[in-house]
């Protein structure tokens, strides 16, 4: 099938627009939040937001599956798949912090080709379509040009697990922090991603993410001219790998090799 890549980007960002309206009436409300896990928590407005975009994004391709956080799926991906996360930083959201994204991207064959991070919170939406470049509310966008690690601001994220992987959180930490201008952890991994996108990081690094993490906020990234890998930079990210690292591209490798602890 070839299908129009610009006009699907506009029926997708009025459905992200839907989505951050939910987000933004529900922020000042009573939350009901159940957990997925010790520290994982959902809420009614995830499942809500959820259900909304699926139902929107299904009828702009047909024949398109789903990846999504709060419903079943075999995490296989077809020849087109939404990959949805439709609160990225629901921990944020159940305690009133802004700090909050819906995450959708498209994956076309095999790579992701249209992306968008809402903050509705925040006001701020980020989009990309794959060869076409990244944009913040319609205004082109490009990562950082900072090339000294000593005058580079680095995000991270702590696993939901964080008991399996706190040695090495803190291992990172220990190395990073006297080199770096600062570390910031917001909680969103795709606000993170797209704070790389738009320079305001100059890099961002985290394990143990999924794909509706990360979908939307890689495609940002590159298309602003900046570079994902995992840990190690020689190694291709995929949706799903252990670890992400995402840069202005300039700052790439000397991260790496800080990351890499064996």
């Amino acid at each position: 099938m070839v299908f129009d890549r610009k006009a699907v980007m506009e029926q997708l960002i009025a459905a992200t627009v839907k989505a951050g309206e939910m987000v933004k009436v529900a922020a000042v409300k009573h939350k009901k939040i159940s957990h997925k896990g010790r520290v994982d928590l959902v809420t009614e407005t995830d499942v809500a937001v959820e259900i909304m975009l699926k139902d929107e994004l299904k009828g702009l391709i047909p024949e398109s599956n789903f990846l999504a956080e709060e419903s079943e799926s075999d995490g296989s991906l077809g020849e087109f798949t939404w990959i949805i996360d439709p609160i990225d930083g629901t921990t944020n959201f159940a305690h009133g912090l802004p700090f909050v994204a819906n995450s959708i991207a498209l994956w076309h064959r095999d790579r992701i080709v249209l992306g968008v991070v809402n903050l509705p919170l925040l006001g701020e939406m980020f989009t990309a379509i794959e060869g076409e470049g990244a944009f913040l509310n319609g205004n082109p966008i490009s990562v950082s040009s900072t090339v000294e690690m000593e005058k580079s601001l680095i995000a991270t994220g702590f696993p939901y697990a964080i008991e399996e992987h706190l040695e090495t959180v803190l291992a990172h930490l220990k190395v990073l922090l006297p080199l770096t201008q600062g570390i910031r952890r917001p909680g969103s991994a795709a606000l993170d991603l797209a704070y790389v996108a738009c320079g305001r990081y100059d890099g961002f690094y985290e394990s143990a993410l999924n794909p509706w993490d990360t979908a939307a906020g890689t495609l940002l990234v590159t298309e602003a001219g900046g570079r994902i890998s995992e840990y190690d930079a020689a190694t291709e990210y995929r949706l799903g790998a252990r670890s992400i690292l995402a840069t202005n591209s300039r700052i790439h490798e000397t991260l790496s090799g800080l990351l890499a602890l064996d």
